[in-house]
C-alpha cells in the first residue's frame, strides 16, 4: 500500500512536556483518514509538525517518501494543503479577494481557477459580502477553499466541523466527500464530532498519550463494533446455561443482563429458558458505535 504520510517513533518534547511519545501512523494514498484523540492527546501536534509549522524532537517523518530534514521535504509540502486550528482568512476580505490573496503568496502566476474553487465550495454567489459578515460553516468553506489553491493532493483538516451548525456540518461532509471522491485528494481530519466522523472515514488512527493505540480500515471497524442482543432475564444462570448449550458468544453486562453475539430466534430462547423457569424481562439490539469504541480503547471519559 502506498502512503501519503507516515512516521516512525516519532516524540515532540516541550519543556516539562511530552507531546508525542513514540508516535506511529501511516495514512494510505486515497483514504480519508479519520484521527481521533481526547483533547491534548497530540492530533494538533502531529497535524503542525505535518506542515512544517514545528520540529520533531527525535524519530522520522515522511511525506510522500521524501524525509523530515531532507531537501526533498519542500517539494512534498508544496502537495500539502492544511486548515489548521481555526481558517486564516481576512475578514474585511472577500471570498474571492481572500483566493487572490492567498495566489499571490504561493507564487501562481494568474488567478485562473478562483472562480471553479468557490463555486467547489458553494461560495460562488457570495459577490462583495466581506468574509467577517460569513456564518462559521461559511468561513469553514472558505479556509478548505484557501487550502486548495495550491492544488494539493494531501488535505489536512484540524476539527473542521467544531462549532458548525447541522446544515453547515452537512455541508462540510458533503465537500470532504467530494473532494476525495471526485479529484482523488488524499485528507487527514482530526474531529471529536466522532459519530460524524464514521459517516467519511475510510481509516482511522486512534492516538491517545502521544502514541497510537491502534489503525485501522472502515471495515476493520465496522467488523470490530460488532452487533448484539442485549437480554435481561430474571436468572442470568439459566440465560448462561443455554448459551453454552447452543455454542452461542456472549458477556455478562449486569446482574440480570446479558449481550448475546449473534441472532438469537428470541421465541425460541424464551420457550427454553421458561423450562427452567427463567423470563426475558427485556430484549433490545445494540450496535457499538465509535465513540464506544475509542473509549473501549482508551478508557475513561469522552473528551475526543
Amino acid at each position: 500500500m502506498e502512503y501519503v504520510l507516515t512516521t516512525e517513533g516519532l516524540y515532540k518534547c516541550y519543556k516539562n512536556f511530552t507531546a508525542l511519545n513514540g508516535l506511529s501512523m501511516h495514512v494510505p494514498k486515497g483514504s480519508i483518514y479519520g484521527f481521533v484523540g481526547r483533547n491534548g492527546a497530540g492530533k494538533t501536534t502531529l497535524i503542525r509538525l505535518a506542515c512544517g509549522l514545528q520540529f520533531p524532537t527525535d524519530g522520522d517523518l515522511f511525506l510522500y517518501g521524501a524525509k523530515h530534514g531532507d531537501r526533498a521535504i519542500h517539494a512534498a509540502r508544496k502537495r500539502v494543503g492544511a486548515v489548521v486550528e481555526t481558517p486564516s482568512i481576512f475578514p474585511m476580505m472577500t471570498a474571492k479577494d481572500n483566493l487572490k490573496h492567498q495566489y499571490r503568496v504561493l507564487g501562481l502566476p494568474d488567478f485562473d481557477g478562483i472562480g471553479e474553487l468557490l463555486e467547489l465550495v458553494g461560495l460562488a454567489d457570495t459577490g462583495d459580502k466581506k468574509a467577517g459578515a460569513f456564518s462559521l460553516g461559511m468561513r469553514q468553506r472558505l479556509g478548505i477553499a484557501i487550502a486548495l489553491c495550491g492544488h494539493p493532493d494531501f488535505l489536512i483538516l484540524d476539527e473542521p466541523i467544531n462549532g458548525l451548525d447541522p446544515q453547515g456540518i452537512v455541508d462540510v461532509r458533503e465537500l470532504i466527500l467530494k473532494l476525495n471522491r471526485e479529484r482523488g485528494i488524499t485528507i487527514l481530519i482530526s474531529s471529536h464530532i466522532l459519530d460524524e466522523l464514521s459517516r467519511i472515514a475510510t481509516h482511522y488512527g486512534f492516538i491517545d498519550g502521544g502514541y497510537i493505540v491502534r489503525e485501522m480500515s472502515a471495515e476493520e471497524l465496522q467488523s470490530a463494533c460488532r452487533k448484539c442482543v442485549s437480554v435481561r432475564v430474571s436468572d442470568v444462570g439459566v440465560l448462561v446455561r443455554e448459551l453454552e448449550r447452543r455454542g452461542e458468544e456472549y458477556a455478562v453486562t449486569g446482574e440480570d443482563s446479558v449481550d448475546i453475539y449473534a441472532q438469537p430466534n428470541i421465541t425460541e430462547l424464551a420457550l427454553a429458558l421458561w423450562k427452567d423457569r427463567c423470563e426475558i424481562l427485556s430484549c433490545s439490539e445494540q450496535d457499538e458505535n465509535l465513540e464506544s469504541f475509542f473509549l473501549s480503547l482508551v478508557g475513561g471519559e469522552s473528551h475526543a
